[in-house]
Parts: C-alpha cells; structure tokens; sequence
C-alpha cells in the first residue's frame, strides 16, 4: 500500500504560489482551490515540476493571451492529449538527459484534466500513458459536466443532475445514469488511485506528495465543485464538497493492487456511522437538484440515497470493515 506522507503545512504555506493571482477563474470555482493545493504540495518536494494541462476551465481561464497565472513550465495540449503530450515531454527529457543536454534529475510531471477531458475524452489516452508506465501524477478534477463549453452532460455528471443536455421534465429527472466509477478504472490498471476533496486539504496534498513520490503513474480524483454549473452561491463551494464526503457521495480512500483504506473523514465516518449524514443534505445545497424536492419526483432521493449507501457499504468491505 502507499503511505501518506507527513506533511508540514507551515511550511507549505510559506511557499511561493505556482498558480499566482490575476487568472479569471470565477469566484467560487473550486478548480483554483484545488490546483493551489496541488502545485504547493508539489513545490513543497523541492524538485522541479512540469504541468501539462488538458482543455477546459482551469486552462482557459489561467492563460488567456498573452497572460498566464502560471508560475511554473506549463504546457497546454487538446482535450483529448494531455496524457500523450505528458508521455513525449517525459520521454524528451530523459533523451536530453542521456545527451547531457539536460541536468540529470526526476521531474515530477503533474497532468489537470477536468471530467470531460478525463471521464470521456481522455480516458484511451490516460489508459494508453499508464500502460506504458510513464512517471506522472495525473488530476483529474470533477465539477460534473462540460461546465466550460456550456454545462452539458459528461461521464462524471451525477445522476439526476440537471445540465444543458440533460434537462429536467416531466419525462426525465435530469440526467439518466450514475457517473462513471472513474477511480476504480484507474485501480484496476494497478498504480495508486486517490480520491481527494479540497476541503480536507491535509488529505488532499498527502496525496499529491505520495502520488509524486511514486515511480511510476498515479492518479488522484478530485471533488472540484463548479458553481455556475452546479448552481449555488459562490461562497458555499467548499461546504458542497464537505457534504459529499460526509453523506458518502463522495468518499476519501487510497488504493493500490487491490489494497483499500479510507482516509480522513470517511475513515471516521467508517468507525463511527452515526457521523454520516443524509445525502439529501448535500443536494439541496445546488441548483442542479432543486427539481428533486419537487412531488413529481421526490423518490429519487431516495434511489439516490440507496445508491450511495450500496456503493459506501461496497467500499467498506474493501477497505476490511
């Protein structure tokens, strides 16, 4: 299994931000929180770093020409690349090592994708780089549709969830299918896989640090709420992801060749089950489930709610609870 590093925040906090102020991110929007947690997490290493960023909010919004938030190598690639373009940056470099033409030292490579580029997009790509074996730590950070290209439907978008391709109505309540088990494909490829919520952000870059310090692929899963597409005051973003960790929507864990431990609060919640809270505890907080509360379609809380405790009762047996 993977260890958790300890890790000192103090001296976390001291360093210097790698995604620096001026990006035109929207207030709220948890994918800045997140990337601040990362990056800093990796600086505090002391080894150099790259990023490859694939399409999509936080890419758009960071480096709009001729600015850029980024105080680090940063590569933008297509949706569809990132892990490709990661893999041949990675490549080159042990190439120029070879040459001489390079310091011969690791270069921690971080990959950002968000769903769409990741869940759906990415994912042969993403499959295709682990396969090979390349070093790297790829984020995918989840706000639960397409938010930047409109807020359509993507492969992490939560059942019942209302977006721009999967409206509510009389006929249907929001999206159809629950979101894809992403974490567990990524498992299933045998290299670390983490799930991580920047509200428990000791966690969070424990699990940055570990996944770097790794030889080889990771992967790290985060909760990176969107409050445009998501649908509810910007000053709540990090309550939302809170709740989706203690209503088990969202549990925390580390795995690796089939070794399961839940972390931070899900550990807690997995000793003490009275601390659980009822998932519609965290739907009410967004817009995109308003329509749950109306009669027509109450009942979906409760298939909701039977989905999470079915798929947190499945975790639990993994993990040797």
């Amino acid at each position: 299994m993977i260890e958790l590093p300890r890790i000192k925040l103090k001296e976390i906090a001291k360093q210097d931000d790698v995604l620096v102020s001026g990006h035109r991110l929207c207030a709220g929007c948890g994918a800045g929180t997140m990337a601040r947690q990362v990056t800093l997490a990796a600086k505090a290493l002391g080894e150099p770093f790259m990023i490859v960023n694939a399409t999509g909010c936080l890419e758009v919004a960071t480096t709009i020409y001729p600015f850029s938030a980024w105080n680090a190598p940063w590569l933008h690639n297509a949706f569809e690349n990132a892990s490709a373009t990661a893999s041949g940056a990675l490549a080159a470099m042990e190439a120029m090592q070879r040459k001489g033409l390079m310091k011969e030292e690791k270069v921690n490579m971080i990959i950002f994708g968000g769903d769409g580029g990741t869940y759906d997009i990415g994912l042969q790509s993403l499959s295709g780089a682990i396969e090979r074996g390349h070093d790297f730590l790829y984020v995918c950070y989840n706000n639960g549709a397409y938010m930047n290209t409109g807020i359509q439907r993507s492969g992490g978008t939560p059942q019942c969830a209302i977006t721009t391709t999967s409206p509510a109505g009389t006929v249907i309540p929001g999206k159809i299918k629950w979101q894809k088990p992403l974490a567990e494909i990524m498992a299933a490829h045998d290299i670390p896989t983490f799930t991580a919520s920047p509200f428990y952000h000791r966690d969070l870059m424990q699990k940055v640090q570990a996944g770097l310090k790794h030889d080889g692929p990771a992967f790290l899963l985060v909760d990176s709420p969107c409050n445009l597409g998501q649908r509810y005051a910007p000053n709540i973003s990090l309550k939302t992801t809170e709740l989706a960790v203690k209503s088990c929507f969202f549990p925390l864990y580390s795995t690796y060749k089939d070794e399961w431990v839940l972390t931070s609060e899900s550990l807690k919640i997995a000793k003490n089950p009275e601390k659980k809270v009822p998932v519609e505890e965290y739907l009410k907080l967004q817009g995109r489930f308003k329509h749950l509360f109306k009669p027509e379609w109450k009942g979906k809380i409760k298939e909701i709610q039977e989905q999470v405790d079915e798929r947190w009762e499945r975790l639990l047996k993994k993990a040797g609870f």
